[in-house]
């Protein structure tokens, strides 16, 4: 007798760094979203929507050097046998979406985008390999005043998000300084562009090593806790004190006046005098600069390696904390900077463009912990279905409450009282209504505030004082249900 063949049954798992959304989460980043948009269009920008997919070659640093391009990105081959990626950012497209329509568009051009990127990375805590990108981008306009119309821009989209103005701060560097200072310690060749490289790396971790560890980084090179030895950018002493001199000369050491002293230290440099000007050219654009949270900070390395001048990095100004009073550590909750040399791959001709990313992951999770008003969100008000012969009564009541703006359902999965109950629970449903035979004969609903009554049940302890009691749950009458609801909702 034949083995009868086994079914094929998959295993029902997500794939590594990606992650399964619900919910809460996301109408929070629906609205937040919503909020962000609504500042870019009243600032002139339009919406642009590009594929997820572009060809490789288009994606800048991510050119196919292997017979599968999948450094960095998530890479198949169309029929044609040309190789396209999930887009990594929002800002190649961009780039690709100009050159292509470059003579048709007004210049300056203003965009804005918001849309899921992918980036074939390992995954780790919080960092996912699918994830929402937020921008807004100027193509066509040169710095200054395009870089001060986005910075200032940014710090209002963090307030549309739900950050308070004394939340935040918005700390401004120019890649031009950064190229002074490589011209001021003789870096500033092309055969240097591996060390000025390891000393970009070294000085991003100023924040994590301090001046000591860095000096090792810029020298012969660091062991770290575990044993590992990171190789140095072998600086001389003189060298190294210059460096950490560019890296001391933030708002907190310099007495207020970061730009002086950068101009005392790199000014001679043609590179550092224009990078200082722009950002004193930044400062003169913006008429309300002094009550914004923007600081100049030179100390701030933002892949200098793809920005030609300003760049932006926004930051919680104060430490954020968990439920029980820990420390927590955001990060950036976003940046972006002045790019000049994206379009040119594609048009052989300079193109100016500033732009910046908002981290709306971040700004979420930073929203969550500081316990928003905003943050929450209910689940829909839930119409028990307790006789199958009444199901359009309840439908009924359900449009009742949606027409009127209340998130209603009814519940669709049997007639089991007890269920049903659990199941608004786990909607996270605000209140649910009921009516039976006996309610219905009296013309009646019974409304429960599942929010009060959850509350109410670790306080009461005795069974019979809790059905005596029973203030989380009342009568009225059929035709008074949507204010009723209403009414138990506006106390949430």
């Amino acid at each position: 007798m034949a083995k009868k063949q086994k079914t094929f049954r998959p295993k029902a798992r997500i794939p590594r760094g990606f992650r399964d959304r619900l919910g809460a989460e996301i109408a929070a980043e629906r609205e937040m979203l919503a909020r962000i948009g609504a500042v870019y269009e009243a600032w002139g920008f339009d919406a642009l929507e590009t594929p997820a997919f572009e060809y490789t070659d288009a994606l800048g640093k991510f050119l196919p050097d292997t017979d599968r391009p999948n450094q960095g990105v998530f890479s198949l081959q169309d029929d044609d046998e040309q190789w396209m990626s999930l887009r990594y950012d929002l800002t190649a497209p961009l780039a690709r979406y100009v050159a292509e329509h470059y003579d048709a568009l007004p210049k300056p051009f203003r965009r804005y985008q918001m849309g899921p990127v992918w980036r074939n990375e390992k995954p780790g805590p919080g960092r996912f390999r699918q994830f929402t990108q937020c921008d807004v981008d100027t193509v066509g306009a040169p710095a200054p005043y395009a870089d001060a119309e986005i910075c200032a821009l940014f710090g209002d989209v963090i307030e549309a998000a739900g950050i308070a103005r004394s939340d935040f701060f918005i700390r401004v560097s120019n890649r031009k300084i950064v190229d002074g200072l490589f011209e001021k310690i003789g870096l500033s060749d092309e055969a240097d562009m591996e060390t000025r490289l390891t000393v970009m790396r070294s000085m991003d971790k100023f924040d994590k090593f301090g001046a000591e560890g860095v000096a090792l980084l810029f020298g012969p090179g660091r062991k770290d806790e575990s044993g590992d030895f990171t190789d140095g950018a072998k600086l001389d002493d003189a060298k190294i004190e210059t460096v950490l001199a560019f890296l001391k000369s933030g708002p907190e050491n310099s007495k207020g006046d970061p730009l002086g002293v950068i101009e005392k230290l790199l000014g001679e440099t043609q590179s550092g005098a224009e990078g200082v000007a722009e950002l004193q050219g930044i400062k003169a654009s913006i008429p309300d600069f002094a009550s914004r949270p923007i600081i100049f900070d030179c100390s701030v390395i933002r892949g200098l390696d793809y920005y030609t001048g300003p760049v932006f990095e926004a930051e919680f100004a104060s430490g954020l904390t968990d439920a029980k009073g820990r420390p927590v550590q955001m990060g950036s909750i976003g940046g972006g900077g002045r790019y000049d040399g994206l379009v040119k791959r594609f048009k052989g001709v300079e193109v100016p463009a500033v732009g910046v990313s908002v981290g709306v992951s971040r700004l979420l999770a930073a929203l969550e912990l500081k316990k928003s008003a905003e943050e929450t969100a209910n689940g829909p008000v839930v119409v028990l279905a307790l006789e199958k012969d009444q199901m359009a009564e309840y439908q009924k009541m359900a449009s009742e409450l949606r027409d009127a703006g209340v998130r209603a359902e009814v519940y669709l999965g049997g007639s089991n009282f007890g269920k049903q109950l659990k199941y608004a629970d786990k909607r996270a449903a605000p209140v649910a209504i009921i009516q039976g035979s006996e309610e219905r004969e009296k013309g009646e609903v019974q409304i429960k505030d599942l929010v009060l009554g959850a509350e109410l049940s670790k306080q009461i302890e005795d069974n019979a004082e809790w059905r005596e009691a029973q203030p989380a749950q009342f009568s009225v009458k059929r035709d008074e249900l949507v204010e009723a609801v209403k009414k138990v909702l506006a106390r949430r």
